[in-house]
């Protein structure tokens, strides 16, 4: 057990789980990311189910520090795919979690964010795949895991939890995503 931050955490490690249906999941843990590259500190993000471009993507590709994983997104919401989409989407989830931890493990990263990893682990992503990945990670890798659910087995290894709920949303009047405020 190591002191960091304030806390005792096993290896010297962290697990943060944002999760829930409100605002914000994304853009804490990129926010963290650039805390930490801010400090010149290793990062690599892995964005599951995600396509398109937003802000929080191309701020972090200005920094030399932070790794930008993106898999083929999906151009529909999962529950829009057929079956052969749906099995693409899976294999590409795969592809990007294994590469994203391979990648953190090799540059000695200090910060692995995976982001959406919770929805791809709805269908999509072996969450005995995960949960081996974090319990045997190396010493101060700290992860951050975000989505909408929160899962019994990450939620028993998590150190820090967030809970983002959504009390009022524009997208309830039918007011869709906007440019720079919400991606």
């Amino acid at each position: 057990r190591f002191w960091i931050g304030g806390i005792t955490v096993k290896n010297g490690h962290a697990l943060h789980l944002y999760f829930g249906d409100g605002k914000g999941k994304t853009t804490a843990a990129f926010g963290l990311a650039l805390r930490c590259a801010g400090r010149g500190r290793r990062v690599v993000i892995a964005q599951f189910l995600k396509g398109g471009g937003s802000g929080e993507v191309s701020a972090a590709q200005r920094f030399p520090e932070i790794l930008l994983l993106r898999g083929e997104g999906p151009n529909k919401f999962t529950f829009q795919m057929n079956g052969e989409e749906k099995s693409q989407t899976a294999a590409a989830c795969l592809t990007l979690f294994r590469s994203a931890a391979e990648q953190a493990v090799s540059e000695n990263a200090r910060l692995l964010v995976l982001d959406e990893l919770i929805d791809a682990c709805s269908g999509f992503l072996p969450l005995e795949e995960v949960t081996s990945f974090l319990d045997g990670r190396p010493a101060g890798l700290e992860v951050v895991i975000t989505g909408h659910s929160l899962p019994k087995a990450l939620a028993e290894r998590a150190d820090y939890i967030s809970h983002v709920v959504k009390e009022k949303h524009p997208y309830d009047r039918g007011v869709m995503a906007r440019p720079d405020i919400e991606f």
